[in-house]
């Protein structure tokens, strides 16, 4: 419950206007507010639309990682955190990691994996935005790329959800709410080089599971349209 009113609490402050271009959004036209209420999009659209949402919150996760590592974080560091020092807030996640158990995975547990690690990343990067604005130096085009990954994470969540409901679930068989007490502990008593390095490693951490989230979903798309060459 508390996290909820936070987030609700802050949404002013994460409606960010587009940053790139390139941009596509997930809604059918400009004028509707979500894909809930796009329910003539056909599924091939739909997830042809989401796959291109995964790629860009990917990217700019990766050039938002790559800029916080140039401006604030020294080899030694980059290297210790390598080295397995600091765990990824998703690590307990039923999610598999292997290259053969990622295959194994019907079409409705992918959809559902990707879900679980959107929903995960929603509160974490409420709190980073607020951690970041702490730091003396930290750029603009630091703190708007996340603003903007916050956005348009929810607006995957949203696409996810239907393409769920859309494709797979009819029968309302599987809940489309993950929620994981404890996760994630926001702690304001941490020394300035522990916000650093805890800020590196959820930037880390968000570049690897934007890139799990594209895979996923770039899998599901070749099942439907090559199911024996998707390897």
């Amino acid at each position: 419950m508390h996290t909820k009113v936070l987030q609700q609490g802050l949404w002013a402050l994460l409606l960010w206007p587009h940053l790139f271009t390139v941009s596509v959004p997930l809604e059918c036209r400009d004028d509707q507010a979500s894909l809930a209420r796009c329910p003539s999009i056909s599924q091939e659209k739909l997830l042809d639309r989401v796959i291109h949402h995964a790629e860009l919150i990917y990217r700019v996760s990766e050039e938002s990682c790559s800029l916080f590592e140039e401006m604030f974080i020294p080899l030694p560091l980059r290297l210790q955190s390598n080295q397995g020092g600091y765990a990824c807030i998703t690590k307990a996640l039923p999610i598999p990691s292997s290259k053969s158990e990622i295959q194994q995975l019907s079409d409705k547990w992918l959809l559902h994996s990707v879900l679980m690690l959107v929903q995960s990343w929603i509160e974490p990067l409420v709190y980073l935005q607020m951690t970041l604005d702490r730091y003396d130096h930290a750029p603009d085009m630091l703190l708007n790329k996340t603003k903007w990954v916050s956005e348009k994470l929810i607006s995957l969540e949203q696409g996810v959800v239907v393409l769920i409901k859309k494709q797979m679930l009819d029968e309302g068989a599987m809940t489309t709410t993950y929620s994981e007490q404890g996760a994630f502990q926001y702690d304001v008593q941490l020394e300035m080089l522990e916000y650093v390095m805890r800020d590196y490693t959820l930037l880390t951490c968000l570049k690897k599971d934007a890139h799990k989230m594209e895979t996923f979903l770039k899998l599901l798309k070749c099942r439907q349209t090559d199911k024996y060459n998707c390897a």
